[in-house]
C-alpha cells in the first residue's frame, strides 16, 4: 500500500510500457493542476468583480499581459530547465540532472529580483502607452506592482513545479496547489471584501487580491522545493549543489532563450493588441464607454484560460514524454505518444467547445456584477459574441499544442521562435491594424470588437499550418541534448 502511495507521489518513467497508462497518469494531474492554478487569478477576478465591480475587473485584465511580459524572464529557465530534466532523467544522468535544478534554483533567484526591479519602474509608463482608461489607472498599477514584488515565490514555484513534472510527477504539484488555491480563496475574500460588504473583510480592493495571490504562490514554491530535497533517489539537491554549472547553464539558455523570447514576442503582440481594445469603445445610453469593452475582453480571456487548459495540460505531457524519450533514444516511442495525444487532445478540445456554447452567458455572469442591471446585460451579450468566435480556433490549437509540446521537449525551441514571430507579430498585428480601422463608423468609432477576435483565429490558423509542415518533416529528432553512447558524459556539446 506505501510502495503504490509513493510511486504516486514519486517520479515516473515514461520510456517503457505502453504510452497510454503513463500518458493518463501524468495528464490527469496536469490539468487538474494546471485548472487550480488558474484559479489564482481567475478567483481575483470573480472576487474583485463581486466586490469592487467591472472596473475593478478591468483593472486586473489590463495588468495580465504586462504580468506576462516579465514572467519570461523564468519562463526562459523554466523552458530550458524542462527540457534538461526531462532528457537527463530519460537517459538516467543524475549527475547532470542535479546539476540542472541546483543551477536553476541560482539563476531563479537573480532574474526574478531584475524582473521586479524593472516591473516597477516601467509600469506606469507602459499603462499609459496602451491607453489605459484614466478610471481604472490607479487601481491596476496598484495590483500590478503588488504582484512584481512577490514574483520571486510565483518564479520559484514555476520552476520548481516545473522539475517535478519533468520527472514525471505531476501529482504532488497537484496536491500542493488544492491547499493553496483554498488559502488564495479565503486570503482573496478577506483581503478585498469592505467591512460593510462582509464584517470580516479587510477592504484593501484590488491591492488585496494581488497579495493574496503572491502569499499563496510563496507556499507553493517552499513546498515543491522540500519535496525535491527529499527525492534523492532522483537526485541530491542541497546547498552544496545549489550553484552554477557552466556546461548546464549554457544549456539552458540555449534552449531557454528562444523559448523565453517566444513568450516575451507573445506577450509583446497581446500589450500592442490591448492598445486597440481599450480605443474600441461601445454606445451605451448615449456616451461611448471605454471600459466596457476592456471588461468583456478580461472576462472572456479569464474563461478563455480555463478553456485552453486541456490543450496546455497536453502540451506539457508531449514535452515530458518526448523528452524523457529522446534522452533515452527512443524517437519512435515519442510517435507513438504524439498520436495517442493528438486523439486525447482533440476529444478535450470537444467537450469544452460544446460547454461553452451552451453556458457562455452563465460562465460571463460570474465575473460581471455592474450595479447597472443594463450595463451588465450588454457586457453578458458582447462577451457571449465573442466566445463564439474564439470557439473556431480551440479545434486548431488542440493540434497546435500536442505538436509544440514534443517540439519543446526535443530541445526545438529556436524553430518556434521563428513560428511565434511571424504567427503574431509579422501576421497579426498587421491584420489586426486593418480589420479595427475597416470596422471603424459612427457607432464604432475605435473600431468592432469582433475585429480584435478574428484577427485571433486567422493567426491560430496559420501557426497550425505551419507548425503542422515543420513536424511532418522531422527535424526535430535531431535535437536531444544529449548523446546515448555508453561510457560517455551525456551532455551533448
Amino acid at each position: 500500500m506505501f510502495s503504490k502511495i509513493k510511486s504516486v507521489f514519486g517520479a515516473q518513467d515514461m520510456t517503457v510500457g505502453s504510452p497510454v497508462k503513463p500518458l493518463l497518469i501524468f495528464t490527469v494531474p496536469l490539468l487538474l493542476g494546471n485548472i487550480l492554478q488558474l484559479f489564482y487569478s481567475t478567483v481575483d477576478s470573480i472576487v474583485v468583480g463581486q466586490f469592487c465591480g467591472p472596473n475593478g475587473l478591468s483593472a486586473i485584465g489590463v495588468s495580465m499581459h504586462l504580468q506576462f511580459l516579465f514572467a519570461v524572464f523564468f519562463m526562459a529557465i523554466g523552458t530550458g530547465v524542462g527540457v534538461l530534466v526531462s532528457q537527463f532523467y530519460g537517459a538516467k544522468d543524475r549527475d547532470s540532472l542535479t546539476k540542472t535544478v541546483g543551477s536553476a534554483i541560482f539563476l531563479v533567484f537573480f532574474t526574478s529580483l531584475f524582473a521586479t526591479g524593472l516591473g516597477l519602474s516601467v509600469s506606469g509608463w507602459v499603462f499609459k502607452i496602451t491607453n489605459c482608461p484614466p478610471e481604472i489607472f490607479d487601481d491596476a498599477q496598484a495590483y500590478v506592482r503588488i504582484i512584481f514584488l512577490g514574483f520571486i515565490g510565483m518564479a520559484y514555484y514555476n520552476i520548481l513545479g516545473g522539475v517535478l513534472r519533468g520527472v514525471g510527477n505531476s501529482t504532488f504539484p497537484l496536491v500542493v496547489l488544492i491547499g493553496t488555491t483554498l488559502l488564495n480563496v479565503f486570503l482573496d475574500i478577506w483581503m478585498v471584501a469592505t467591512p460593510d460588504q462582509l464584517p470580516f473583510g479587510l477592504g484593501l480592493g484590488v491591492a488585496g487580491a494581488a497579495w493574496a495571490t503572491i502569499i499563496s504562490q510563496a507556499v507553493s514554491a517552499i513546498a515543491c522545493l522540500i519535496r525535491l530535497v527529499h527525492m534523492k533517489d532522483v537526485l541530491a539537491l542541497g546547498v552544496k549543489t545549489i550553484k552554477l554549472t557552466k556546461n548546464i547553464v549554457m544549456l539552458i539558455v540555449r534552449i531557454g532563450l528562444p523559448g523565453g523570447l517566444q513568450q516575451m514576442i507573445m506577450s509583446m503582440s497581446f500589450m500592442l493588441v490591448q492598445s486597440y481594445i481599450n480605443a474600441v469603445k461601445i454606445p451605451f445610453n448615449g456616451i461611448f464607454d471605454g471600459a466596457v469593452f476592456v471588461a468583456v475582453h478580461t472576462a472572456v480571456m479569464r474563461i478563455d484560460q480555463f478553456a485552453m487548459m486541456p490543450g496546455q495540460a497536453f502540451n506539457m505531457t508531449a514535452s515530458t514524454f518526448a523528452g524523457q524519450n529522446i534522452g533515452a533514444g527512443k524517437t519512435d516511442r515519442v510517435i507513438k505518444g504524439f498520436k495517442v495525444l493528438l486523439v486525447m487532445s482533440l476529444v478535450a478540445s470537444a467537450i469544452v467547445i460544446s460547454a461553452m456554447l451552451l453556458f457562455s452567458s452563465q460562465l460571463l455572469s460570474m465575473f460581471i456584477n455592474d450595479p447597472n442591471p443594463a450595463r451588465t446585460l450588454l457586457i453578458t451579450d458582447i462577451g457571449s459574441r465573442m466566445i463564439r468566435i474564439m470557439l473556431i480556433g480551440y479545434g486548431m490549437m488542440a493540434v497546435s499544442f500536442v505538436i509544440g509540446g514534443v517540439l519543446r521537449g526535443a530541445g526545438d525551441t529556436m524553430t518556434q521562435l521563428i513560428i511565434t514571430i511571424v504567427t503574431n507579430i509579422a501576421f497579426r498585428l498587421p491584420l489586426t491594424i486593418i480589420l479595427v480601422n475597416v470596422t471603424k463608423s459612427a457607432e464604432y468609432p475605435g473600431g468592432k470588437p469582433e475585429a480584435i477576435y478574428l484577427s485571433m483565429i486567422f493567426s491560430f490558423t496559420l501557426n497550425l499550418i505551419v507548425n503542422g509542415i515543420y513536424f511532418s518533416r522531422g527535424k526535430w529528432k535531431t535535437r536531444s541534448v544529449v548523446k546515448q553512447r555508453p561510457g560517455l558524459d551525456t551532455i551533448s556539446q
